[in-house]
């Protein structure tokens, strides 16, 4: 059976319709969901990165999810806007105050940027205009190779037909150039009613150009395959590796010099 996820589930300061949207979330079957920060920095003031607030503060107590005797899992998500080069830092320590982290650049050059140097977990396209530019293949398989994933959210496409329409424009465009991999599919939503199951939004990613398998994989694997990556990004550092204790080796160097019918026998 899969594991269903929603890793972009808007922030908002009104508890209630945050409650309400994770209990939706978990009702329509998904294991787990992000609650999504967007922080888009301004050249006019220096603005502060905001920090998360603790989920038991924010949800009393987890709904269960549907056809699961779990509770659901809820996550925090920063999403930087870069409309420069600079207002994504690479080594700020309140990034590390997030379970996942993700760009959205602005500009061509800012793309090939984040694709290529930006250590990230997911690369947010936008869905409520025209991009300004054409997506390349080099800058896109260099992120599939890190890891990175690609988001396209359906929620802006449910308020306006304007919106729906620079939607499956820019996902069928992006579709083109990384032929469906690391692609994820969420939803972006501020309340719960633009919240869809995940068999409506399997059927929606027909629209965008990707396969039933991949559409599938949208929201369960290529998802889970995100959270891996954000774990790994933030513990691990070098190249793990083993190596025998002083007592291993001398068991080892006394059992190959005593005679063969005199060594002990492997259990």
């Amino acid at each position: 059976m899969s594991v269903f996820m929603d890793l972009n589930v808007l922030f908002s300061a009104d508890r209630k319709r945050l409650q309400n949207l994770v209990e939706t979330a978990a009702h329509l079957g998904f294991s787990t969901v992000a609650i999504n920060y967007v922080f888009e920095p301004t050249a006019k003031k220096k603005q502060e990165i905001p920090s998360p607030v603790p989920i038991s503060e924010l949800i009393g107590q987890l709904p269960v999810v549907q056809g699961r005797s779990r509770p659901i899992r809820v996550l925090n998500r920063l999403t930087v806007v870069m409309s420069e080069a600079n207002h994504f830092r690479p080594n700020a320590t309140e990034y590390r105050r997030f379970d996942l982290l993700a760009v959205q650049p602005t500009t061509e050059k800012l793309f090939h940027t984040a694709c290529m140097l930006c250590d990230v977990d997911i690369i947010c396209i936008s869905v409520t205009e025209k991009l300004p530019f054409f997506f390349k293949r080099a800058p896109i398989n260099g992120a599939i190779d890190r890891g990175v994933a690609f988001e396209v959210s359906y929620a802006s496409a449910l308020r306006d037909t304007t919106m729906r329409r620079y939607t499956i424009a820019n996902a069928v465009c992006l579709m083109e150039s990384c032929k469906g991999k690391n692609i994820i599919l969420s939803s972006a939503a501020e309340k719960a009613l633009e919240l869809r199951g995940p068999y409506d939004i399997i059927n929606l990613g027909a629209l965008f150009g990707l396969s039933d398998a991949d559409s599938k994989e949208a929201v369960s694997s290529t998802c889970r395959a995100v959270l891996l990556h954000a774990e790994t990004r933030k513990t691990a550092s070098g190249i793990v590796y083993t190596m025998k204790s002083q007592q291993e080796v001398l068991q080892d160097s006394a059992g190959s010099e005593a005679p063969a019918a005199k060594r002990p026998k492997p259990t």
